[in-house]
């Protein structure tokens, strides 16, 4: 800041700007001393301290003012500092300096930097200029000040960056890049985007023209696992596959740039007797002992069975590895052939699947699914009502398993087999396995009272001797209405089981319950319409019975010769064998107001009846 003082007292190491005013020119004044000011002369600024760069320092300046030979200041005509104009001056230690008018300090006091051991500093040249050996540099060339050392700053040189060596421990490598042609430090040429691998072991300063892209570990191999490796082929050449690390003993080795793992590190294969390898060949190949060699074409695909070691070649690929599956003597699993498309059902042996094999997975009808997973005893639970809910097994079925049925006893299963167009019935106690063509046989049962279509669905059918409730309602010839509640014993009459067509008999009615009790039904309304309701209310049994089992001509005649009607004991119907042995009429109850007023009246009167006489009798 400028002062209007006319005598100033400049301190040691201290200095003024002074400027004529007369000649606009200005220079230094330099304490210690005592200045006068004239009239035309002004002071710019208090008295300041000198420049003072201690040692391992150094300070930039801009417009540095020019010096001859001897270090001597230079002055135009005019007395004027020269001055280089838009330069730079890095000064390092030395005694205190002014600045002198025009000069500006760019850069304050800075410590020089101390480069550490494996530490290096990227430089870059600015301008052309010769090092202190003599060599020239020109701009844009890149070289590194290694450490341990102190590096003098330049105006000409630009700092990049600070470059860490990389400590390479044992079983490492580092890959480096090339950026432009350049000697690497064992002297080998490298050209742009080369890469290659330093193994030595300890620290690695990277020259200036190499790029650090990652340390990588050595691929380690055991005695029992192998390494396929793959080598990026060029642009007119394929991908060339080898095997690494086959054999015993350890051993450890680098991927070369351009190298991976194709499968990374695998165990060599130890089958054991129960265990196979299935294997597609990726490229033309020899397998075997000279005297046994067998050829593969690329995309064949075979299987090798334990016991063995196995190490896979670089034409081979491991598709999966098997093992053989035991089955007992009711198990069994659905194998499909894969050329052929041909499934069949495997029982009762441990089996391994070939080459050509896969398991095949065999899909169910809902219905037939839900009646599996209830788990019902067909016998013990007939008569309860289908109202519960499907539990839920505790683990999917798994539909490559022969789905199996235990038949229980005196009950048979009819399964078709849709491939051959037949059905087979299996009667119990018995296992029934499906064959992969082969479905159940559903029966769609009517049940309740009165009996609804539809509402039971069973696998198996029971063959008796059971029996069925049943409830009607029927009309007499005096249009008296009544409801019956009639128990029906059944069961199934074969003459033959081993004959197809007989135990074919047996499914022919899909329900034979609503079949047999609309048939029943159709009988006893039919007689029950033709008599009065005082002669049913006194004969029902017999009305009913004659109703459901009909007459049979007997050997018996009557006066006219004609042969009298003997009453069946049972009622069969032939397309099924369904048998009715007996009939029990639970229950009789009129349906409208009017006839059971007469019913109560009739047995109030046979009550009077019966009351008077034994009393006349008593009399």
């Amino acid at each position: 800041m400028a002062t209007e003082e006319s005598i100033i007292r400049i301190p040691p190491y201290h200095y003024i700007h002074v400027l004529d005013q007369n000649s606009n020119v200005s220079r230094v004044e330099i304490g210690p001393k005592t200045y006068i000011r004239q009239d035309n002369e002004r002071v710019l600024f208090a008295p300041m301290r000198m420049v003072t760069v201690p040692p391992r320092h150094y300070c930039t300046v801009t417009n540095p003012v020019s010096r001859d030979a001897q270090g001597s200041v230079l002055f135009d005509v005019t007395g004027q500092v020269r001055l280089r104009h838009a330069d730079q001056e890095i000064r390092l230690a030395q005694d205190p300096f002014p600045l002198y008018p025009g000069e500006v300090l760019e850069k304050d006091i800075t410590p020089l930097q101390v480069v550490l051991p494996n530490t290096a500093l990227h430089l870059k040249s600015l301008l052309d200029f010769e090092d202190k050996d003599g060599y020239k540099i020109v701009a844009g060339d890149e070289w590194l000040f290694e450490g341990p050392g102190t590096y003098i700053p330049r105006k000409e040189v630009e700092v990049v960056e600070i470059i860490q060596a990389t400590v390479i421990r044992q079983n490492q490598a580092l890959r480096l890049r090339a950026r432009k042609e350049c000697l690497d430090r064992d002297g080998k040429e490298r050209v742009t985007g080369e890469e290659w691998l330093v193994r030595s072991v300890g620290a690695y300063l990277p020259a200036v023209f190499e790029e650090v892209l990652d340390l990588v570990d050595a691929v380690i191999l055991t005695e029992k696992v192998c390494g396929l490796g793959m080598r990026k082929g060029t642009l007119d050449s394929a991908p060339q596959y080898y095997n690494v690390g086959v054999g015993h003993g350890e051993k450890s080795f680098f991927l070369q740039p351009g190298e991976r793992l194709e499968r990374g590190i695998q165990d060599v294969y130890v089958l054991s007797e129960q265990q196979g390898l299935l294997l597609r060949a990726l490229q033309s190949l020899e397998e075997g002992e000279e005297e046994e060699k067998v050829s593969h074409q690329a995309g064949d695909r075979w299987l090798i069975r334990g016991p063995l070691e196995y190490v896979p070649s670089a034409k081979v690929e491991v598709v999966e590895e098997r093992q053989a599956i035991p089955l007992d003597e009711n198990e069994g699993i659905y194998v499909q052939d894969v050329k052929t498309g041909r499934v069949r059902a495997v029982i009762g042996s441990t089996y391994m699947l070939t080459q050509d094999e896969v398991l095949w997975e065999k899909e169910l009808p809902p219905g037939v699914e839900e009646l599996l997973n209830k788990r019902h005893d067909p016998l013990a639970d007939r008569g309860k009502e289908d109202t519960a809910k499907t539990l839920q097994p505790s683990a999917p079925r798994n539909k490559t398993r022969v789905v199996s049925y235990r038949v229980p006893h005196n009950a048979a299963v009819q399964v078709y087999d849709y491939r051959e167009k037949r059905a087979r019935v299996v009667f119990g106690p018995e296992l029934v396995s499906l064959g992969p063509e082969e479905q159940f046989t559903v029966l769609s049962l009517s049940a309740g009272r009165p009996k609804r279509p539809h509402a039971r669905r069973a696998l198996c059918l029971l063959l008796g001797p059971d029996f069925f409730t049943d409830v009607i309602t029927i009309e007499t010839a005096d249009h008296a209405r009544l409801q019956l509640q009639l128990a029906y014993n059944w069961h199934f009459e074969l003459s033959d089981r081993n004959d197809p067509q007989e135990a074919a008999k047996l499914f022919s009615v899909p329900d034979f319950v609503g079949d047999a009790c609309k048939a029943i039904a159709s009988r006893v309304r039919g007689t029950v319409a033709s008599v009065t309701f005082d002669d049913f209310h006194k004969n029902s049994a017999r009305i009913i019975r004659t109703a459901v089992f009909g007459f049979e001509t007997s050997e018996v005649k009557g006066s006219d010769g004609m042969s009298l009607p003997k009453p069946r004991d049972q009622a069969v119907f032939p397309q099924n064998g369904l048998v009715v042995s007996s009939v029990d009429v639970q229950s009789v109850e009129p349906v409208d107001q009017r006839t059971r007023d007469a019913l109560q009246r009739s047995v109030q009167l046979a009550i009077e009846i019966t009351t008077n006489s034994q009393e006349a009798a008593a009399k």
